[in-house]
């Protein structure tokens, strides 16, 4: 059985919020669903799907670099130099906050919805909501 291999793009869609509650949506373009509050929101930017589609990456089989050429995340690519297939994920966009027992700045991934997080230097218990 062969790996899957895959690729994380380095560009993502501007942190957008929900027009109905103001929580933020899923770091994505077209059809959106609020985490918070299921409203259904659709989200374009031409200038992340530009950018997406000009997006130089290396081939994680060869290291060959080559231009993305499309503009959806995740997109299937294949090399043209070892003709390896690989996904082209999108982006997860990764935020600091400071703990509020410690200040130790914590870094995590952006996701939409509410969350609590214990703090691995004092164990301190506290609630996000993106």
């Amino acid at each position: 059985m062969t790996e899957e291999l895959s690729v994380e793009s380095k560009v993502a869609p501007p942190a957008l919020s929900c027009p109905k509650c103001q929580g933020m949506l899923p770091s994505s373009l077209g059809e959106l669903t609020c985490q918070l509050c299921n409203a259904r929101v659709r989200v374009d930017h031409p200038v992340t799907r530009r950018k997406w589609k000009e997006e130089k990456l290396s081939c994680p089989s060869c290291s060959k670099v080559l231009v993305a050429g499309v503009d959806e995340r995740p997109a299937q690519l294949k090399c043209g130099m070892c003709e390896c297939y690989f996904t082209l994920e999108a982006q997860t966009p990764r935020v600091e906050l400071s703990c509020p027992g410690c200040d130790r700045n914590l870094r995590m991934k952006r996701r939409p919805g509410k969350r609590t997080i214990e703090c691995p230097a004092c164990d301190t218990e506290f609630n996000v909501r993106f």
